[in-house]
């Protein structure tokens, strides 16, 4: 399997399992310092599993309320240790889309590659200023 085909793969379970809330495979591909910019605050990011790890329990809940998150576009770029992705996602409930159908969230992925294995290092989502979600 190439690489590119590796970070894809890795890309696509994490979203299935954000989507699902299984908090166990959203961790699994994270670096110990990953970094993370989110939509909603702490404005500076989270820093470290243990953080990002609490940025998720509401997330599932507004999931399983009948959310949807689902990947529409992903692009990936893989040097030989270091790698990017970044996609667009269904992310919102069937009101935000009855309101805002083109709304989609943004997701670049910073990864480096450890032992054979793409870990994320980095991780960013945000929609446009334009689009509010409730």
């Amino acid at each position: 399997m190439t690489d590119e085909q590796q970070i894809r793969d890795l890309v696509e379970r994490w979203a299935a399992a954000a989507h699902d809330g299984d908090l166990s495979t959203v961790l699994a591909d994270h670096a110990p310092g990953i970094v993370m910019f989110d939509v909603s605050p702490p404005y500076e990011g989270v820093r470290g599993l243990d953080a990002y790890r609490e940025t998720w329990p509401g997330f599932f809940d507004w999931q399983a309320a009948g959310a949807i998150f689902e990947i529409e576009s992903l692009t990936v770029t893989a040097g030989t240790d270091i790698a990017f992705a970044f996609a667009l996602l269904r992310c919102g409930t069937p009101e935000d889309f009855d309101r805002a159908p083109e709304q989609r969230l943004r997701l670049t992925v910073g990864l480096r590659k450890t032992d054979n294995r793409w870990i994320v290092e980095h991780e960013h989502h945000s929609f446009t200023d334009d689009i509010a979600i409730d």
